[in-house]
């Protein structure tokens, strides 16, 4: 394995980590100015009707795919800077 992958694993990893309280963060608030209450209903949630169950997971799955995405590139991104070298080379 890779020296670059071996050092940056737990720098990605609490990266993530952050990643998801950022998004977590974020769809709250879309689905607070968007949806129909203050909490975005479960799949199984008796009282929520289909459109809004998947509105809501389609809003969160947009909102964790770009920060995930944007997360991960800023970390490999400030990885290099600070190495001079790629996490995956």
């Amino acid at each position: 394995m890779n020296v670059n992958k071996i050092i940056y694993k737990p720098i990605g990893m609490l990266i993530g980590v952050l990643g998801g309280v950022l998004a977590t963060t974020a769809f709250n608030k879309v689905w607070g100015a968007l949806g129909p209450g203050d909490e975005a209903p479960d799949a199984t949630d008796k009282k929520a009707t289909w459109n809004q169950v998947l509105l809501a997971a389609t809003i969160q799955g947009a909102i964790f795919g770009v920060v995930k995405a944007a997360i991960d590139r800023a970390g490999a991104t400030g990885y290099r800077k600070v190495t001079g070298e790629w996490p995956d080379d």
